[in-house]
């Protein structure tokens, strides 16, 4: 798979079919239409492509909205369309002016001039354009005047990508990571850079990797003690992740840190991912550190058994 940014320099080998929107998570409901992509163009012979924006539109048109918490980085994103046999996933910036293209010159400039679209997959809510002014009724109507096809995606495969994208969210903000993963047919990732913390896991045996995630909208699962697979320069560790203030410390700020099991590297300034697996307990307020460490004992004993290592 391509990966471009400026569509510039986009130079399909055949004919293009495109479909186009924020594909975040990119869950069981997203894979089904990028399913259909591909195989419609593997029918003519032709090139596959992902047609997306970066920052999220929200973040461009409503920078004071914090409430917008994505299931993936665009780094992220790009690792798992490229799993699905997409030619080209091109990112395009989305920026205000962008937002302000009227419909019709936004199909004419973007996806016929520069992105020579042969078939356009969208579904029946498809908007674009200036203020959104643009449904499906005018691509229809474009589609003729510039000699291109649009194939409309089943209402179910729409209704199934919108249902699931609130329904992941909505479970991993209550912790059910299995619920997540179900929808996403994978485990729901985070990924960071460790910093150093206060030292405190060290000193108890159970030193940990504080981990600063990479995005501010990266949504981040309920507190709680989870099991998880930590991946370090592409190794692959089992571990035990806890989120939140540790309150049995009670100057503890909020943070993810990772206890990797039968690990003694220096990780520090380290680039690391976490995959979700399962949801252990709440975080819980120990009667002291001897408690909290008999505790540990136990949650580590059990994730190794659900990790079955």
């Amino acid at each position: 798979m391509k990966v471009i940014h400026d569509i510039r320099g986009f130079e399909p080998k055949g004919k293009v079919v495109l479909t186009q929107g924020t594909f975040d998570g990119v869950h069981f409901g997203h894979k089904k239409i990028l399913k259909q992509v591909v195989s419609e163009a593997e029918k003519i012979g032709g090139e596959s492509v992902l047609l997306t924006f970066y920052p999220h539109p929200r973040l461009v048109l409503y920078p004071d909205d914090n409430d917008l918490k994505l299931l993936t980085t665009i780094e992220e994103k790009v690792e798992l369309v490229q799993a699905l046999g997409i030619d080209y996933l091109i990112i395009l910036p989305f920026t205000k002016e962008l937002s302000r293209i009227p419909a019709g010159e936004f199909v004419r400039d973007i996806l016929v001039e520069q992105l020579y679209v042969s078939k356009l997959i969208i579904g029946y809510d498809h908007r674009f354009g200036r203020n959104r002014e643009g449904g499906l009724a005018e691509m229809m109507n474009y589609s003729k005047v510039f000699n291109f096809e649009v194939q409309e995606i089943f209402a179910q495969d729409i209704e199934e990508s919108i249902v699931s994208s609130t329904k992941i969210r909505k479970a991993l903000l209550n912790g059910n990571v299995h619920l997540a993963n179900n929808y996403l047919e994978t485990n729901y990732v985070i990924s960071g850079k460790v910093e150093e913390g206060l030292q405190r896991g060290t000193s108890i045996g159970f030193p940990t990797a504080n981990v600063r995630v990479n995005s501010s909208f990266k949504l981040i699962p309920k507190n709680g003690v989870y099991a998880v697979w930590v991946y370090i320069e592409e190794k692959k560790h089992a571990g035990m992740l806890n989120i939140g203030y540790n309150p049995t410390f009670e100057d503890k700020k909020w943070s993810v840190e990772v206890h990797i099991f039968d690990f003694s590297q220096n990780v520090y300034h380290k680039d690391i991912s976490i995959e979700f697996v399962a949801r252990m307990r709440d975080e819980q307020k120990f009667n002291g550190s001897e408690a909290l460490v008999t505790q540990l004992r136990e949650d580590e004993k059990e994730i190794r058994a659900i990790l079955e290592i």
